[in-house]
């Protein structure tokens, strides 16, 4: 009884490579905190992904890696609704139906379509402009009450509050218009050799990103060559992006505030602090690791549980579905 009381917070995640340190801080590291909080259903966007080209044995060994990161990193299917999404079909159906509510003009303005247009030229295919009903279709069929959310998805969220209200007001009530969750220690983490841009496994630059699963020489060997400045002074303020960067990392993985960071390092150099900080993300991200590789020894227990997972998903879906398909007048 105690869990139909807490409210319901979902979030997804491509299966586009290993998460990197920035889609840890800024969002995984807080999933595994929320399932004492919430009723969390997290999801591998699987489906979301083949708006890029993919090569099929590369793109399913990723999809299985990514659901055993999520255990790795904490996330307990025993807690946690955790499944893949192209295992649950009301995903697509409810796509569908939610496509003749949709405006053109509405995804035409969508910025992520126009920047992975511009970034995938190529292949600018009908997926890629109808993902946001898609991602709307993913957050309603369980109905949400919050769904965290970065920067570069605040403006999709959105569109899906617009969505549900619409299909309310024209059909009855129906949806739960689900609110962004923002959490409280979550952070922007920046490249460490473009500190003015977001960490992203896509960078061009392997210097730039750390995968959660690096090995520790590697994680040192980034962070010694970290981008700077000239100072060599370790404080917070404007003008010195680099530095604020390994601040925020540092201070959020070893909880402590800035201040008390400032204060930590106060007289050293810019080489100590980048080992501190290297040595501390690699004792936080040392237990994800050795999880993950005890667990991808053991896929007959992912199978069991990306099973299990698909059909809780598929009953609390199907009912929200039901509703929908009978209020369009679909028999």
């Amino acid at each position: 009884m105690e869990n139909e009381k807490k409210k319901r917070i979902l979030s997804g995640i491509q299966p586009t490579g290993i998460f990197t340190l920035g889609n840890y801080i800024g969002a995984i590291r807080n999933w595994e905190k929320m399932q004492e909080e919430f009723e969390c259903a997290y999801f591998i966007a699987d489906l979301h992904s083949l708006t890029v080209r993919q090569e099929p044995a590369k793109l399913r060994k990723q999809v299985l890696e990514a659901y055993a990161l999520l255990l790795a990193c904490g996330i307990d299917p025993k807690k946690s609704l955790v499944f893949i999404q192209s295992h649950v079909h009301a995903h697509t159906e409810l796509s569908w139906i939610l496509s003749g509510l949709t405006q053109f003009g509405e995804l035409s303005r969508m910025t992520q379509f126009k920047d992975k247009s511009a970034k995938h030229a190529d292949n600018v295919n009908a997926g890629l402009f109808t993902y946001p009903v898609l991602m709307a279709a993913d957050i309603l069929l369980y109905q949400a009450d919050f769904v965290p959310v970065g920067a570069d998805q605040k403006q999709h969220l959105e569109f899906t509050r617009d969505l549900a209200e619409r299909f309310n007001s024209r059909y009855s009530p129906t949806f739960t218009v689900p609110d962004a969750y923002i959490s409280e220690s979550g952070a922007r983490v920046m490249s460490l050799q473009d500190p003015t841009k977001k960490m992203s496994k896509s960078d061009e630059n392997p210097n730039g990103f750390v995968s959660i699963l690096d090995t520790p020489d590697v994680i040192m060997s980034k962070f010694k060559r970290a981008v700077t400045d000239s100072d060599t002074e370790v404080v917070y303020k404007e003008g010195k992006d680099g530095i604020n960067n390994l601040m925020s990392i540092y201070s959020i993985l070893a909880g402590k505030t800035i201040e008390e960071t400032e204060a930590e390092f106060a007289g050293k150099g810019y080489g100590d602090f980048k080992m501190a900080v290297g040595e501390v993300v690699v004792e936080s991200l040392r237990p994800i690791r050795e999880e993950f590789d005890r667990l991808k020894g053991e896929k007959a227990y992912l199978e069991e549980m990306y099973t299990e997972g698909a059909k809780i998903a598929t009953s609390i879906s199907n009912r929200t579905l039901s509703k929908v398909k009978r209020k369009v007048g679909l028999i």
